[in-house]
């Protein structure tokens, strides 16, 4: 797939879509990569005690899972130099099969200047919008 021309976008462009699977493995896998081993994300009784659904996804396996759309459109992962989100709702992830999260990719600003795009991110899981304010600056 060609790499995109900064030149050929215009704001309001869907660069990217994608969906991304996160399973109770991955969340498994997450917590011995990252040291996280917080029981909102494995054991379902005290994920439900505290208030939760039940299990949940790590913020942090959702937020660098999802960033795998933009850096696939662009064709280089070191092509991304800044991005940023918030947290805004938890993805439960089910004892079987897995959380479906979608990610949509959307041209929101263009620098010229710097050679930049700024492209955000629409993160849903169910409908609901599980990531806020996501945006990813890729230079092109």
């Amino acid at each position: 797939m060609p790499r995109p021309v900064l030149a050929e976008l215009s704001v309001g462009d869907v660069v990217a879509t994608g969906a991304v699977e996160l399973d109770r493995a991955r969340l498994v896998r997450y917590a011995g990569a990252s040291g996280d081993f917080n029981p909102i994300h494995w054991d379902e009784s005290f994920a439900t005690e505290v208030g939760l659904p039940g299990v949940i996804a790590h913020g942090m396996l959702t937020m660098g899972s999802v960033v795998g759309v933009v850096t696939g459109w662009a064709g280089d992962p070191g092509a991304v130099v800044a991005y940023q989100t918030r947290f805004t709702k938890p993805v439960p992830v089910p004892v079987r099969g897995a959380a479906v999260v979608e990610v949509t990719a959307t041209v929101g600003a263009i620098d010229a200047d710097a050679g930049t795009a700024r492209i955000d991110l629409t993160v849903t899981h169910e409908g609901a919008k599980v990531l806020g304010r996501s945006q990813a600056t890729v230079r092109l």
